[in-house]
């Protein structure tokens, strides 16, 4: 398997930095490629600007989503952007390894995310009419890899519980999982939340948080995904895109974009 990992925390020697070292030699002990990218280290550009789209000359104000479609359609990208862009067309599975800051990644992930999925490469792909609303939630340019996240948590696992204070951990990160990976066609692995309270982590903590990552990165290439529901599998009324009556009629939240238990042993069987 060829998997890409995808890196962000300043401090080579925090517990990130040793979740990417351990995560990167473990699977490349287990016989996958990997590739890493490691934004800080690679003085990442994380701002979205005109500086992106070098042959952009039109005197109109700047639309990203036309520069960046145009860039991308005649191969004028910057290096960088175009040198990731390979990295996930070649990669199986993506790994992003980040802190959660301010419910969410960091400012320098958010901006590769923001540079590097560019339209046309992971939005804006396929038909768009009132029949199909494009190649996406489960279709598109990275259908059929897998991606997960591995994430370390300052707050109290209590914080993040069914009634927490800052709501559940699946319901914070549904954006990233649902909206950044799901939509451009990754299956979504559950995430790997490391630790939280992640600055007092002791070194016995930090074994059996070592021994339970690499459980999960040996199980890496047949772990279920998330269920979450195809855009165009049936399960939403094009164009407006809501769920059709009678799914999920027992939730209520953003789990209703799950698939019911009976409708995954239909489809497993």
């Amino acid at each position: 398997m060829r998997v890409l990992v995808v890196y962000a925390h300043p401090e080579p020697r925090s517990l990130n930095g040793r979740l990417k070292d351990f995560a990167v030699e473990r699977l490349r002990m287990s016989g996958h490629d990997v590739q890493l990218s490691d934004l800080y280290a690679m003085c990442w550009k994380a701002t979205v600007d005109s500086a992106d789209f070098p042959s952009r000359t039109a005197p109109h104000p700047l639309s990203i989503i036309a520069a960046s479609q145009h860039a991308y359609a005649t191969a004028t990208q910057t290096a960088d952007v175009a040198t990731e862009q390979r990295k996930l067309l070649w990669a199986d599975t993506l790994i992003l390894q980040f802190p959660l800051w301010w419910f969410s990644m960091p400012a320098i992930l958010k901006g590769w995310i923001d540079r590097v999925y560019a339209f046309g490469f992971a939005y804006g792909v396929g038909e768009h009419s009132r029949e199909k609303w494009g190649e996406r939630y489960g279709e598109g340019t990275f259908k059929g890899k897998r991606a997960m996240l591995s994430v370390t948590v300052g707050g109290w696992a209590e914080h993040y519980s069914e009634r927490g204070i800052n709501g559940r951990i699946d319901d914070v990160l549904f954006p990233i999982n649902h909206g950044i990976l799901h939509y451009p066609g990754f299956d979504v692995l559950p995430p790997f939340v490391a630790v939280y309270q992640a600055d007092w982590i002791d070194d016995a903590r930090f074994h059996v948080t070592l021994k339970e990552f690499g459980t999960r990165l040996d199980a890496i290439g047949h772990t279920p995904p998330i269920p979450y529901r195809k855009q165009n599998g049936g399960d939403y009324v094009i164009p407006t895109l809501e769920l059709k009556p009678g799914l999920s009629a027992a939730r209520h939240g953003l789990a209703i974009h799950l698939a019911d238990a009976a409708e995954i042993r239909s489809v497993t069987r």
